[in-house]
């Protein structure tokens, strides 16, 4: 444990009352404070009275664990069956909520008073007397498990466990049987169960370490708890249990745990930093605020110079560190606290005195005597007057200062914040924006609004720094000054960033009303209402998401109560009020979408400002989209069939004549919608519209928004959107899943997301079986780097290349080798999965064909090999730096296809690479055959002049990797020579001058020839 475990409690003193220390223990201090001058006599009877207080403390302990023992059996019988294996059937429910009185008990138990001399460690109970019929039964049962009979002793016990529960010796041996059949977590929870009758602690903790290791942390924090009732002084226990509940949420059990801890080891700062956190989640400031400057008095106190070695500090011989480990970071969390609980003058008093004594000035406590902070003054002082102090311009921290200034802003010394704050805006805006935007904050409650608002367009004018938080309150600080229309461009610059914000709507109305303008006012407020009562809706039909948390022994009691709990929606809309509803969205959509068209030819020209407006209006139809249930149902291969398709059932007859008349007008005055309604009654009929827009159009749409989000940097809400419109109904077809896989990959190529470009390219080579066009797709799409590399060499995709090339391969030589599978819709060696491989490439959903599904007939299968897809995969191989399986691959499809340079040129890396390994038995045949296929490569390669650099590059690289480096550099000189005579054509082609001189300046200075190096380097390596 950092920090507390290597504490000494030699630093214990008074102690504030927020330990909740107990009535006992006070009135045991107050006695031997005022009977300091008793005879040894009575000292030993108060050390009688203390023990016998310990005793009554550990058999209240013991009752209470026992009690819960006894609940828990008590939930067992109610739950099932009371014999047999049904009685540990069911996983039993702790109640996680900490005890108060347990926590009380604990925190009197650590206060130290007659606990800590003489403490013996307690043995195991010896539990309940057994009746004869119990031993006999206990006795069978150990004889079974000796026997082996697993089984047996299991039924023994059992029957043991539903005579005498209390039979400690029945739960350890049900709890090994089960440990033996290889069910740890049901022997862990059958341990836990028997611990309740020991009263062990260290039998407690390593049930808590075994539940943390097995992942249940719910177990391990109830096992912390009972160590720690039981043994209070084990500090490890109380800190872990702690951690525990700070990390799984439990912050009124960590808040009680890290007091406890505090009690025991005061002012320890490990423990206030991780309490800390937990205290502002409780709002319990008050203590937090208490808790630190407790411990600045204690470390001002302890360290007078301003440093030393920290009294927690497990290493015997540290080194000092400044105030002994209460250092500035600690002095910042005390003043921001004493800042947020309004104590401003606390916060300066903190600060003040505290950086003076970090700076080793703690005597010069006259400082204390000025009114302002003179004592840190900059250096251009401050006017001053006859007779009083000359400043002292010692350093002060920027974050120190920052809370001076805020604590002198708020309790109203404005010109001693002014001075501050002037020095902190005097740096750079990007370094400290938080620090401004406090500033400003604080002149803004202070209702300066110049000030404030000077600060906040600072901040707006960086993209870094600026949010609508800092744009609102610079518009709200202009209005404050009377500049309404600057006010009214902020609002409206936010509300065309986030059309859904309210507040934004409602200020600026605001200021329409009073420029004169109320339609513009009303148009506003009306958005604003509408807002609203969708989210009314929205929250009166949402349904509550029950809690999947819960463990071995934890679980909600709530959990299974069946569909009586599920409540009724209140106010169901009629049939015609979805159609008018449905109308509404309609036309609200045909508009934002001739909006869209009006704005995409000056998009795409560039302009700002049509951008911004065409993402919001995209953004609009993009979302009404995607909140359609009817465009995602469960039967995807249906197709869509319309907002209110006709069931093949008899309709049910209208309840009312009002309603059928409003939906007969609905139809009847609907002149967009009317054919379409009309088409919905056919059964089994697709639509290839949604609200009047093509499902094209649509997806135009989509493509667009994605590249869009994607050029500003949001690609992960783009990539989140294509892959949901992948489900949806409408877009299951197999050139609308290739549209969207592609556009993937384009929004993934450009935001260096290899791996998404990999998965899609996965869909694809799985859609198009035996078409080397994806192949060509996923190579052309990786191009190069590292991290493309890396994507490439991923094992899902090696598995998936092997996979397809195994059942390439077995179609060509043996066609009835391969079966088709119905539910891929693809080819496949029998005995297969018809998942491809974990995770990997199973389609995203059923595909949609015209083959015959049920044989294959009219798929296309092969007649010969394929060079493309085994060449594919020796290049894997051969980045992979597995030369000799390259070899074994590309030779099969220089086989296939000898003409081909790139699989010559493969072919030579791979020669040379294997040549180049430690494994290589015949290096020098390896080596004859890299440089037969090399010039193979040259052959086929060179007949064009344009391409001889390219060569020319890569037999010097060849050389190069061999050490034959005379023969590289003629190789590379060549490329240069090729290289200059271009550009004296007027030509900005480079060609690979760049790559042939940097591996050419490597030879160089590896031989000494630095002079050449450096001339490689100004010619065709600098800028």
């Amino acid at each position: 444990m950092p920090g507390p475990s290597g504490a000494s409690t030699s630093y214990q003193h008074d102690e504030p009352d927020y330990y909740e220390r107990s009535d006992s223990s006070d009135a045991s201090v107050s006695d031997y404070e005022e009977d300091a001058s008793s005879t040894s006599e009575e000292v030993s009877d108060a050390a009688d009275e203390d023990e016998d207080a310990l005793g009554a403390d550990e058999a209240r302990t013991e009752a209470a664990i026992e009690g819960d023992f006894d609940r828990l059996v008590q939930n067992i019988r109610e739950g099932g069956a009371a014999s047999g294996p049904g009685l540990l059937s069911k996983d039993w429910d702790f109640d996680l909520e900490e005890k108060e009185a347990e926590f009380r008990d604990d925190l009197r138990a650590a206060s130290g008073v007659g606990r800590a001399k003489g403490k013996k460690k307690r043995g195991r109970r010896a539990g309940p007397v057994l009746s004869q019929q119990v031993k006999a039964l206990i006795g069978e049962g150990n004889q079974a498990y000796v026997d082996n009979d697993l089984a047996g002793a299991m039924r023994v016990m059992q029957e043991v466990i539903r005579i005498e529960p209390r039979a400690a010796s029945a739960w350890s041996v049900l709890a090994q049987c089960h440990a033996d059949r290889g069910e740890p977590q049901r022997a862990l929870q059958l341990r836990i169960m028997g611990a309740h009758l020991l009263h062990d602690a260290e039998e407690w903790e390593r049930l808590a370490r075994q539940s943390l290791e097995m992942g249940h942390d719910k177990e391990a924090l109830y096992c912390f708890g009972k160590v720690t009732s039981l043994d209070p002084t084990n500090v490890n226990a109380l800190w872990d249990r702690a951690t525990l509940a700070k990390s799984t949420g439990e912050l009124r059990t960590a808040r009680n745990a890290f007091l406890t801890l505090l009690k025991r080891l005061p002012h320890n700062l490990t423990v206030l930093d991780e309490l800390r956190p937990v205290l502002i989640e409780l709002s319990e400031l008050p203590l937090c605020a208490q808790l630190f400057a407790d411990a600045f008095a204690y470390y001002h106190g302890a360290f007078p110079g301003g440093s030393g070695v920290d009294p927690f500090a497990a290493d015997v011989g540290a080194a000092e560190v400044p105030g002994g480990g209460f250092g500035a970071l600690h002095l910042l969390v005390l003043a921001d606290l004493h800042n947020t609980l309004g104590a401003h003058a606390a916060a300066v008093h903190a600060i003040r005195r505290g950086c003076r004594w970090l700076q080793g000035r703690a005597a010069q406590r006259f400082w204390d005597a000025c009114e302002d902070d003179r004592e840190f003054d900059g250096a251009e002082g401050r006017p001053r007057a006859e007779g009083e102090m000359p400043p002292g311009t010692y350093p002060l921290d920027v974050n120190a200062r920052h809370r001076l200034a805020i604590a002198r802003i708020k309790m109203g010394d404005i010109e001693e914040g002014k001075r501050h704050a002037n020095i902190i805006l005097a740096q750079e805006v990007v370094e400290y924006a938080p620090l401004f935007a406090e500033i400003a904050d604080a002149y803004y409650e202070r209702e300066m609004y110049a000030e404030a608002g000077h600060i906040y367009e600072i901040l707006g004018a960086d993209a870094g720094t600026s949010s609508l938080h800092v744009i609102l309150q610079a518009a709200a600080c202009r209005r404050m000054i009377g500049n309404l229309d600057e006010s009214a461009e902020m609002y409206e610059h936010v509300i065309a960033a986030d059309p859904t914000h309210n507040e934004a709507k409602m200020k600026l109305a605001e200021i329409y009303e009073i420029l004169g303008n109320p339609r513009r006012a009303l148009d506003l407020v009306l958005q604003v209402i509408d807002s609203r009562k969708r989210r009314s809706r929205q929250d009166a039909s949402g349904e509550g998401t029950p809690d999947p948390s819960g463990t071995l022994l934890f679980e909600d009691k709530a959990r299974g109560k069946g569909k009586a709990a599920q409540a009724k929606p209140a106010n169901r809309l009629t049939h015609a009020q979805l159609r008018e509803l449905e109308a509404q969205q309609e036309r609200e959509t045909a508009a934002s979408f001739r909006r869209v068209r009006e704005l995409w030819p000056r998009m795409l020209a560039g302009e700002t400002e049509a951008e911004r407006e065409w993402l919001v209006e995209a953004e609009k139809l993009v979302e009404s989209f995607r909140e359609t249930r009817n465009l995602f149902l469960a039967s995807r291969q249906l197709g869509f069939r319309g907002m209110f398709p006709r069931s093949s059932r008899k309709q049910i007859t209208e309840q009312s004549e009002d309603s059928m008349a409003s939906r007969l007008q609905l139809e009847i005055g609907l002149e967009g919608s009317s054919r379409k309604i009309k088409s919905e009654g056919t059964k089994g009929e697709r639509l290839n519209a949604f609200r009047t827009i093509s499902f094209d159009d649509w997806l135009r749409l989509f493509m667009q928004y994605a590249f869009l989000l994607t050029k500003r940097g949001q690609y992960d809400h783009a990539q989140e959107i294509l892959r949901h419109i992948l489900f949806s109904n409408a877009y299951q077809g197999s050139s609308d899943k290739d549209t969207i896989h592609l556009t993937l990959m384009a929004c993934s190529i450009h935001a260096r997301k290899f791996n998404v470009v990999v998965d899609s390219a996965r869909k694809l080579v799985s859609a198009h079986q035996f078409n080397n066009e994806p192949l060509r797709v996923l190579l052309a799409s990786l191009g190069s780097g590292l991290q493309a590399t890396d994507a490439f060499l991923v094992s899902t995709l090696s598995k998936h290349l092997l996979r397809e090339l195994k059942v390439a391969d077995a179609v060509v030589k043996n066609r009835d080798a391969v079966r088709w599978n119905t539910t891929l819709k693809r080819y496949g060696l029998p005995g297969g999965s018809s998942k491809a491989d974990e995770g990997d490439d199973a389609l995203d959903d059923e595909p949609v064909g015209t083959k015959d599904d049920s044989t294959g007939a009219g798929a296309f299968v092969p007649t010969k090999d394929n060079p493309i897809s085994v060449a594919l995969y020796g290049q894997l191989c051969l980045a992979s730096r597995s030369y000799q399986s390259a070899l074994f691959y590309l030779l099969h499809a220089y086989d296939y296809c000898p003409h081909d340079p790139m699989i010559c040129l493969c072919l030579a890396i791979a020669s040379f690479g294997r040549a180049m390994q430690r494994q290589a038995d015949n290096r020098h045949h390896l080596v004859a055959q890299g440089t037969a296929f090399l010039s193979q490569y040259r052959k086929l390669r060179g007949a064009d002049d344009v391409d001889m650099d390219e060569v020319e590059y890569n037999f010097g690289r060849a050389f190069h990797q061999l050490g034959l480096y005379t023969h590289a550099v003629r190789h590379y000189e060549r490329v240069l020579e090729m290289a200059e005579a271009r550009l004296k054509t007027g030509s900005q082609a480079y060609g690979l001058a760049r790559e042939a001189a940097y591996n050419l300046s490597q030879i160089y200075v590896t031989t000494g020839a630095t002079p050449l190096a450096q001339e490689l380097y100004r010619r065709w390596l600098s800028i």
